[in-house]
């Protein structure tokens, strides 16, 4: 068996902290290769339009692709110009954000880039609102506006936040020559200024990235190319590792295979181990004619699922038990949930349905991505809830785009789905996930929820939000919009002629294939 090498990164809110990067990582070979390095992940591009898609697989394409004004150096939480040349509030209010657009940008197809393309970007997106759009992300954006290089944001209020929500997938530049104004584009290609140019698209099964040579921007280190290879379940790409089809591996392994990693010959390799802000949440349908909009009901179900259960069996210890909306390792983090239910309580949940005079079972129909780890998850739910006589439950399961689309359209009542937090803040998991018109679509609205997250994004220290985070969580821990299950670990997976894995992903949604590169 080859030596295993663990490279282990510790991400907080803020913090990066990083241990075991050698200098054998960073030494070229004496023949340079200039072969494509081939990643595997079980993440999906639902959508080649930034204005269409609100999830991790299509981010992370966007993010090689596409320039947004801002972005973020690895290791760093603090945005820093990309397209843009500079940026800043115009005003003490923080109500007023205007970016200078460098002039020396082009699109990979040689048409210039004009602050008047970054005007029509954020306009088409909030005016196509798709379903699973990343629109959410800025509701306190009223309109932007464009002269020479200028770029003006007019926000509603207060938002310390925006500048972090600029420097993600969502705030993509596209070619307004090449995008329609009032639909999604369609077909397999795209036309950004990114550092990567992408070759060649097939929708579920691979993309090809070659470097742009007309990119300017932040990433001062030039990529080779890259073959990313989509796989629709974990089992498929662990058997794609063994094989050693891939080279790097990254979202998501089977938690069989991560909790014998370094152990056996086929999990041999450099392997990068992150404590990651993924989360995942029980999320509730609250609309009128679901079961889940009775409070008492969602209440009971909180009361008696069993996190450590679930972390143990479906997961393998490769999670840990997650008590609030905000994780581990980001101000305002707590305990809301285990405050409130300590532990599994049948008796409770008996008692919170008898007060509401709900009869039981209540019957119900759960959702989740088609996966066997989470078909696993998912069965254990079921068992938790029926065990008590109090529940019965219906597993629906359903590919990634079909899944999205149902629970948009409330066709569950309760739905599994994990969460990366779109910019390293805890705004990134209270107004997306609770705010009314959140992301999950799943009718819950709290004035109170979003008076506290509004006031959360009047800090520029944000630490100063700190007493009004915990507050939300405390809101959430009694309406219950949703229940927190797990945090994960991060984990990439290399080969030991790669360089550069450790750097791919760092918690602020950005994946950096121009960091790979053959020793």
């Amino acid at each position: 068996m080859r030596s295993t090498v663990r490279l282990r990164i510790l991400i907080m809110c803020g913090v990066l902290v990083a241990a075991g990067l050698g200098g054998w990582q960073l030494l070229p070979s004496d023949e340079e290769r200039t072969d494509a390095i081939t990643v595997g992940t079980t993440d999906e591009v639902t959508s080649l339009d930034p204005a269409g898609a609100y999830d991790a697989g299509s981010w992370a394409l966007y993010s090689n692709v596409f320039q947004s004004l801002l972005t973020f150096r690895t290791g760093f939480t603090t945005p820093v110009p990309d397209a843009a040349e500079s940026c800043k509030f115009a005003d003490a209010k923080l109500s007023t954000y205007r970016c200078e657009l460098r002039d020396d940008l082009t699109f990979a197809n040689g048409r210039k880039v004009t602050a008047q393309d970054v005007e029509y970007s954020f306009e088409r997106m909030l005016r196509i609102k798709t379903d699973v759009g990343p629109q959410p992300l800025f509701p306190t954006l009223k309109n932007v506006v464009a002269e020479g290089r200028t770029v003006t944001f007019h926000l509603s209020g207060r938002d310390a936040t925006f500048p972090l929500k600029l420097a993600t997938g969502a705030g993509s530049i596209v070619d307004r020559s090449q995008y329609p104004a009032g639909a999604l584009r369609t077909g397999n290609t795209v036309d950004g200024s990114g550092p990567y140019v992408l070759k060649e698209y097939k929708p579920g099964e691979s993309a090809r990235f070659e470097p742009n040579p007309h990119y300017k921007g932040a990433i001062t280190k030039a990529g080779g190319p890259v073959v990313v290879r989509y796989f629709t379940a974990s089992e498929q790409l662990a058997a794609a590792w063994r094989d050693k089809q891939v080279d790097v591996t990254h979202r998501q392994m089977p938690p069989k295979f991560l909790a014998g990693l370094g152990s056996t010959k086929e999990t041999s390799g450099r392997i990068t181990e992150a404590e990651s802000p993924e989360i995942r949440n029980l999320n509730f349908n609250v609309r009128s004619g679901s079961p889940m909009a009775e409070k008492a009901v969602r209440q009971a179900v909180a009361a008696v699922i069993d996190r450590p259960a679930i972390v143990t069996g479906a997961y393998q210890g490769t999670v840990e038990p997650l008590y609030s909306l905000i994780p581990q390792g980001f101000i305002g983090h707590s305990t809301a949930f285990y405050d409130t239910y300590p532990d599994p309580s049948v008796k409770k949940a008996k008692s919170l349905l008898r007060k509401a005079d709900v009869e039981t079972p209540v019957s119900f129909t759960l959702g989740y991505r088609e996966d066997a780890t989470y078909a696993a998850e998912a069965a254990e739910l079921k068992r938790q809830l029926e065990a008590t006589g109090l529940f019965e439950v219906e597993v629906v399961a359903a590919e990634w785009k079909d899944f999205q689309k149902a629970y948009a359209k409330g066709e569950y009542d309760a739905y599994t789905v994990g969460w990366l937090p779109d910019f390293p803040d805890s705004d990134s998991f209270t107004a997306p996930l609770v705010g009314t018109g959140n992301t999950l679509h799943n009718g819950y609205s709290s004035r109170k929820v979003d008076s506290l997250i509004a006031a959360t994004q009047q800090y520029g220290d944000r630490g100063a939000a700190s007493n009004d985070f915990e507050a939300i969580q405390l809101e959430v821990a009694e309406d219950v919009p949703l229940v927190p299950l797990w945090q994960k670990k991060d984990y990439v997976l290399a080969t030991d002629d790669v360089a550069g894995s450790q750097y791919l992903t760092d918690g602020t949604g950005i994946w950096r294939l121009w960091e790979l590169d053959w020793i």
